[in-house]
């Protein structure tokens, strides 16, 4: 007689996308895909954790067939995938992050900015010599008046001479009493609504399907992630992972390139 399958021992998979989720080309390995399909046929929940807002994440959900929830906007957004609404939206105090951007600015000089609006629709506002990564849609803008015209999610922020650690450092230094400071990825340094990380929209979305913490895995890439680890029971850096990541990691799998979360995953189901 066969012995019986061990249950997959997780009932909430939450995956970051860029560095993880997602390969450098930003597509979705189909190994990958057939490890979390099996994974959720053992009864397992996927959920789609990333930085990006809604409008910078509904074509991946669309291309993977996606329906449930995914928390977007660096846990502002928690989004119905399969009905295509906005459940929860954080904004960003615009009184505060001005004055943010100003502490910042008084240290280290002028910022190059980046905002994403909120909403369905919400634009990702570009301004002159921030520098966007990849093809993803933005809107120039040339007044900084332009930033505080809407409701916004994030402010993003480059510096022409400090590094991401760096400027991220100082950030929080400056301006922690006012926002949160993240760091997201290459080039991709972020002021958030004072509290909020990826661990505040993830439990707010766990909550809504009944899942727990004790019995959460989580992948991830960035710094933007510890927060997500910290909340799950299980957090597994990628390869390419961020030493900050590692560092409080439980697991390291293989790259988001060879398939990392898969690699695992397949460990898990059997």
């Amino acid at each position: 007689m066969r012995p019986a399958a061990d249950p997959f021992p997780y009932t909430l998979i939450a995956t970051d996308l860029d560095g993880t989720l997602l390969r450098s080309d930003g597509s979705v390995s189909q190994r990958t895909r057939e490890a979390l399909a099996a994974a959720t046929a053992a009864g397992a929940a996927h959920l789609v954790v990333t930085g990006r807002a809604v409008p910078w994440t509904r074509h991946v959900l669309d291309d993977l067939g996606y329906q449930g929830l995914a928390v977007c906007g660096q846990g502002a957004q928690v989004y119905d995938a399969g009905q295509h609404r906005l459940l929860t939206s954080v904004t960003l105090d615009r009184q505060l992050a001005a004055l943010a951007l100003a502490k910042i600015e008084a240290e280290v000089g002028p910022l190059y900015l980046a905002a994403s609006r909120d909403g369905l629709d919400g634009e990702v506002l570009v301004g002159p010599g921030y520098a966007v990564g990849g093809p993803l849609p933005a809107t120039p803008f040339t007044d900084v008046e332009d930033l505080w015209s809407a409701p916004l999610n994030k402010i993003y922020v480059q510096h022409p001479d400090l590094t991401d650690d760096e400027l991220a450092e100082v950030a929080r230094r400056a301006a922690g009493g006012f926002v949160s400071v993240t760091m997201a990825g290459e080039g991709i340094v972020e002021l958030l609504p004072l509290g909020l990380s990826k661990a505040t929209g993830l439990s707010l979305a766990a909550r809504r399907l009944g899942l727990k913490a004790a019995d959460a895995i989580a992948f991830g890439d960035m710094p933007n992630d510890v927060p997500m680890f910290s909340w799950a029971s299980r957090g597994v850096a990628m390869a390419n992972a961020h030493e900050e990541l590692k560092a409080v990691a439980d697991d390291v799998t293989a790259s988001n390139d060879e398939d990392g979360i898969a690699v695992l995953l397949e460990k898990l189901v059997r």
